[in-house]
C-alpha cells in the first residue's frame, strides 16, 4: 500500500468531536499545531480517528526513534508489566535502573567514569543538572543560549529562551542565568563569516560578560544544546564546541549539553555532540530513548555526582518499565542499523532539498544532521526575511494531504522521522512538501 492514504480531508468529523470535548475541558496552555488526532501508529505511519493514515515526519516530536509499537519494544514492556510496574528508585533498588546505566556509560562520549540520575523528562533532566552544577561547584551562575529550549518548569524555562510566551508572567524565574546568542551562521548577529569570524561568538562571552558583568568564578555551567531545536535546527559551525570547551575549562565551568532532541541516534551518531569534537560535563537527555514512555536522564562525570542522600530525587524516575523500554531501544537502534539508516536517509533529503531550493524562492536555508533538518523558509532570499504565516500554510497543508510536520524557530520546516525510516516514504513526503511549497510560493 502507497501512503499516505486521506480518506476525507483532515481534520473528519470524529476529529472535529474530539477537539471540541478537548476545548471545553483541557487546559489551553498546549500549543497544537494542527488538529491531528490519532488513533494508532505503526513504524512510520500514524492513523487518525477517522482513518486517514499519515507519513510521520514528527516521530512524536523526536521521541519515536524506533517508530511506532516496534514489535521488540512491546514485547520487553509487556514482560516487565507482568513482573511489576513500580518500587520507587528514591528509597529502594532493582536492576533495570542499574542496567541502563551500564548502558549509557559505553554510549555517552568520554573516557572517564559517569554516573546517573533517572527522571522523567527533559525538563526533569535540565533541572537535575541545574542543581547538581550549582552543588557541586557552589557557584551559581548558568549561562544559557538565545533560542534555547530546556523545558517549561520553573529551573529549566529560566535557561529557555526560545519564544515569550514560555515566559511570559512566570517572572521572577531561577536567578543568576544569563543568555548569549546561538552559532546560527545564517543570521549571525556580529554579521561576520566563518570561520573568518575567528568564532566572535565565544570569544565575546569572554570580553563582554566575564570582563563587564559576570564573574566567571561564579558560573557554574555553560548549557548549551549540540544543535538548536526549537530555535530553528540550527547547526553550530565545526570548531564551535571545541572553542566553548576551551572557555569553561579557562574559568572551571561545567560544559552540559542537552541531547533531549539531538540524543539517542537522531544525528546518525548516539549524540549529537559526537559531531563537534568536545566532551560534555553532564549531558541531559529524554524524548528518543524509552520509545514514548516518560523517561528523562541525566549523566555527569563520576567525581561531580557528589551529592549527598536527600538533595535531590524523584518518586517515579527511572520507572521500571521505561527503563526497560530503553534498554531495548537501545539494543533494536545497534540490531537494525538505525545510526547508519540516520546517516544515509538525512543526507537524502538534504540533496533532495538542495535540489530543490534553485527553484523555489521562499526556500533560504536547508540545514540538518542525520535525521534532524530544518528547512528556513525566508520572504525574500536576500534579506531573509522570516516567512512565518507561509512556513505555518506549509505545513498545514501538508497535513492535509497526509504528511505529518511541525515549524520550529521563526519560520523552519523541521523533518525529523522515526530512525527506520526508507526511501520511499520519504520520497512521498518530500513529494508533498514541495507540492505545498508551490502552492504557497503562488500565492505570496
Amino acid at each position: 500500500m502507497s501512503y499516505p492514504n486521506i480518506v476525507v480531508t483532515p481534520p473528519g468529523p470524529k476529529a472535529e468531536k474530539i477537539v471540541e470535548r478537548d476545548h471545553a475541558f483541557v487546559s489551553p496552555s498546549f500549543g497544537r499545531a494542527y488538529p491531528l488526532v490519532i488513533k494508532s501508529g505503526d513504524g512510520c505511519i500514524i492513523t487518525d480517528v477517522d482513518g486517514n493514515e499519515f507519513i510521520d515526519m514528527n516521530a512524536g516530536l523526536a521521541v519515536l526513534s524506533v517508530g511506532h509499537r516496534h514489535p521488540k519494544v512491546i514485547a520487553a514492556i509487556k514482560e516487565q508489566a507482568d513482573k511489576f510496574l513500580h518500587y520507587s528508585y528514591t528509597d529502594f533498588y532493582y536492576e533495570n535502573y542499574v542496567n541502563l546505566s551500564e548502558i549509557l556509560h559505553d554510549l555517552i562520549p568520554g573516557d572517564f567514569k559517569k554516573k546517573f540520575y533517572f527522571g522523567n523528562s527533559g525538563a526533569e533532566s535540565v533541572e537535575a543538572a541545574i542543581k547538581l552544577a550549582r552543588w557541586h561547584s557552589k557557584r551559581p551562575g548558568i549561562i544559557a543560549y538565545i533560542g534555547s529550549f530546556h523545558g517549561r518548569t520553573m529551573g529549566a524555562v529560566s535557561l529557555t529562551a526560545s519564544k515569550p510566551a514560555q515566559r511570559r508572567y512566570f517572572s521572577p524565574l531561577v536567578p543568576c542565568v544569563e543568555h548569549v546568542f546561538y552559532p546560527y551562521c545564517y543570521r549571525c548577529p556580529f554579521n561576520l563569516e566563518c570561520p573568518e569570524c575567528g568564532f566572535r561568538c565565544v570569544s565575546y562571552i569572554d570580553d563582554y560578560l566575564f570582563h563587564k558583568y559576570v564573574p566567571p568564578e561564579e558560573v557554574a555551567m555553560i548549557m548549551a544544546e549540540p544543535i538548536q531545536g526549537e530555535g530553528g535546527y540550527i547547526v553550530p559551525p565545526k570548531g564551535y564546541f571545541k572553542e566553548l570547551k576551551k572557555l569553561c575549562d579557562e574559568y572551571g565551568i561545567l560544559f552540559a549539553v542537552d541531547e533531549v532532541q539531538t540524543g539517542i541516534g537522531r544525528t546518525g551518531k548516539w549524540f549529537g555532540i559526537e559531531h563537534f569534537e568536545a566532551i560534555p560535563d553532564i549531558v541531559c537527555m529524554a524524548k528518543g530513548i524509552a520509545a514514548g514512555l516518560p523517561l528523562g536522564v541525566t549523566s555527569a562525570k563520576a567525581e561531580l555526582m557528589d551529592w549527598t542522600p536527600g538533595s535531590h530525587a524523584s518518586t517515579f524516575g527511572g520507572n521500571p518499565l521505561a527503563t526497560t523500554a530503553a534498554k531495548t531501544v537501545i539494543e533494536v537502534i545497534k540490531d537494525e542499523g538505525m545510526l547508519e539508516n540516520a546517516v544515509e536517509q538525512g543526507a537524502y533529503i538534504k540533496k533532495r532539498l538542495a535540489e530543490m531550493m534553485g527553484n523555489h524562492p521562499m526556500m533560504g536555508d536547508v540545514r540538518g544532521v542525520g535525521l534532524m533538518i530544518g528547512v528556513e523558509l525566508v520572504k525574500d532570499k536576500e534579506t531573509k526575511e522570516p516567512a512565518k504565516k507561509e512556513a505555518e500554510e506549509v505545513m498545514t497543508r501538508c497535513f492535509r494531504k497526509g504528511v505529518a510536520f511541525v515549524t520550529c524557530g521563526v519560520s523552519t520546516i523541521r523533518m525529523m522521522p522515526p530512525l527506520l525510516i526508507l526511501r520511499d516514504l520519504v520520497d512521498s513526503a518530500l513529494e508533498i512538501f514541495e507540492g505545498c511549497l508551490s502552492e504557497v510560493e503562488m500565492k505570496a
